[in-house]
């Protein structure tokens, strides 16, 4: 029994995370990110809700410095209620590279992009993704 409670409050903190900030050595890289047009007859300065779907389709691409190894993919967040999307990842202190992956004819001019990310700190990048329709 005493052993039974024993293994029991160790498996409690390593569960509760023993009060550890985990991602105290890492840095935050988060951004915005927009996406248009999304049908081909729309009105100059208009900004239409999007759908969802739209933004899960695609992804935020993480590389390592050189750009020859993914180390992570990166889901949008959409806030359908305040017509909004972003994006957060933890990464390690280093420099990556950022990209999105491309679905169609999308493109953008803000990617990919070079970041430095450093221990406790975010690092905003902000991505418009152009969908090419006209």
């Amino acid at each position: 029994m005493k052993y039974l409670l024993l293994l029991f409050g160790i498996i409690s903190l390593l569960v509760a995370g023993g009060g550890c900030d985990c991602n105290s050595e890492k840095g935050l890289l988060q951004g915005d990110v927009t996406i248009g047009p999304i049908s081909p007859v729309a009105m100059s300065g208009e900004k239409p809700d999007i759908n969802c779907n739209v933004y899960e389709a695609r992804k935020i691409i993480i590389y390592n410095e050189k750009g020859n190894s993914l180390i992570q993919q990166v889901d949008i967040i959409c806030v359908s209620e305040e017509n909004r999307a972003y994006y957060q990842i933890w990464l390690e202190p280093g420099i990556y590279i950022v990209d999105i992956n491309y679905v169609g004819i999308d493109r953008s001019s803000d990617v990919p992009e070079t970041v430095a990310i450093k221990s406790g700190t975010i690092t905003q990048l902000n991505i418009d993704i152009d969908t090419g329709i006209r």
